[in-house]
């Protein structure tokens, strides 16, 4: 594991990320990190952003709320609504806080166990979850015919079971139970199944009412890539290569020749090709999915996520649409809340909100950009942060700061800083004898 760890971390100084401390800590106060180093900065972000999945998650399953809105307005929204993706970044960030000392071992394992026995229980659809839960474990629609098994989802949920289950000891009884559970889950996992009658492509969407009539190939690039590394890594329910090249990849369709700001995508920003889109396209599928030193026939993909969070940097110190305070230390355009609704902010949507887990999650990729952005969003607290961290989104054009969080948003934040200072997580990942195999079926080449 010392070894892994020396090895991730050499390999990060590859992508320009600079050293900020790596030893766990103990929480900081909350009220002096204008004086604090960034090290000690950093344990504040991560404790903080954390808190949603600890203090903030729903008691009885130990899972994510899909939202908390400090100011009690939850509109129509049910309260009570929890998220299996969000929930999964959540378990990557126990992980973390193991590690750091935020939480104590024993305390993280009863935890990961709380959600494990919830998961076991919880509908599933061939194995797989659907985007939001009630606590009984009950499916809540998001949609009218999107009442089933929801692929994405379900695929950051267990990107964050696999990472846990590297993490934990299975010479330790109460640790080996969790292990054991992990594994059941993954194994029902019938990626197959989402073939839809054995196309070369996997789809979103499955629902006992409707079948497929949701009709959504994952089809590159989004935020989906985890997807096919996990379908064709699966011990049981394993999909062929053919799937990633002839569905995710569309026969090579997916690279491109697009630079915003003369850097270069790499690969097709779906609906974006030329701009790039929102964010949260860097974060998700990389919590555990390491970018250094992977690459397959279409794109190398330490520059597919850096070039990404940089054009997307630059954009907004450019600043072509003339909102108030873009800069090179106020910047970030991902999916979240907006000042009408919710909304995919991307450089071709630009509506002058800022999402500050766009940077902070972008800290492997930036970090004295990430850096920059962290202490001017906390120089403004009195506006932008409360009990989990900095508030989902914010517009200084139009005077705009909600009291309210989107768990996507904020537990992307301390897994990702924690890749940026130790690649923890990604070494974890990345650990999985079952992903090498996935990973090397579909053609990709690695330094694990």
């Amino acid at each position: 594991m010392k070894t892994r760890l020396f090895l991730i971390f050499c390999l990060a100084a590859c992508l320009l990320l600079d050293s900020c401390g790596n030893q766990p800590s103990t929480n900081p106060s909350r009220t002096d990190a204008d004086e604090l180093s960034d090290s000690s900065f950093l344990d504040l972000l991560q404790k903080s952003h954390f808190d949603y999945m600890w203090t903030g998650a729903e008691p009885n399953t130990g899972m994510a709320y899909e939202r908390i809105h400090e100011d009690g307005d939850y509109g129509y929204d049910d309260p009570s609504i929890i998220t299996t993706g969000g929930s999964g970044f959540g378990i990557a960030g126990i992980v973390v806080a193991m590690e750091r000392g935020f939480i104590t071992r024993n305390e993280g394992v009863e935890r990961l166990q709380r959600i494990v026995t919830f998961l076991k229980r919880a509908n599933r659809f061939h194995g797989v979850w659907p985007h939001w839960l009630y606590p009984s474990g009950r499916v809540v629609p998001f949609g009218t015919k999107d009442n089933g098994g929801d692929l994405v989802e379900s695929s950051f949920l267990m990107q964050g079971l696999l990472i846990a289950r590297q993490y934990l000891n299975p010479a330790i009884e109460t640790e080996k139970n969790v292990i054991d559970g992990i594994n059941m889950l993954w194994e029902e996992m019938e990626f197959d199944w989402y073939r839809r009658d054995g196309k070369n492509v996997l789809y979103w969407h499955w629902s006992p009412t409707y079948g497929w009539e949701m009709n959504m190939p994952l089809e590159g690039y989004n935020e989906c890539l985890i997807v096919y590394v996990l379908a064709a890594s699966s011990p049981t329910h394993a999909v062929p290569a053919e799937c990633y090249h002839q569905g995710w990849a569309r026969n090579g369709g997916i690279r491109s020749t697009a630079a915003p700001y003369n850097y270069p995508l790499e690969v097709k920003h779906n609906g974006a090709e030329l701009t790039g889109g929102p964010l949260f396209w860097a974060h998700y599928s990389w919590i555990g999915l390491c970018p250094i030193g992977l690459s397959d026939r279409y794109a190398d993909y330490r520059k597919v996520v850096r070039n990404h969070a940089l054009s997307n940097y630059a954009y907004c110190v450019d600043n072509p649409k003339n909102y108030v305070n873009y800069s090179d230390s106020c910047w970030g355009l991902t999916a979240s809340y907006s000042v009408n609704g919710y909304s995919a902010h991307a450089p071709g949507n630009d509506l002058g909100v800022i999402t500050p887990t766009a940077a902070l999650s972008s800290f492997p990729y930036t970090p004295q950009q990430s850096m920059a952005a962290a202490r001017y969003f906390y120089q403004r607290k009195s506006l932008l942060w409360g009990d989990y961290g900095f508030y989902d989104a914010f517009s200084q054009t139009a005077k705009w700061y909600p009291n309210r969080y989107l768990a996507i948003d904020q537990l992307t934040i301390a897994p990702m800083i924690e890749n940026y200072r130790t690649g923890l997580l990604w070494n974890l990942f990345m650990s999985c004898p079952e992903i090498q195999q996935g990973l090397s079926k579909l053609g990709f080449n690695t330094t694990f």
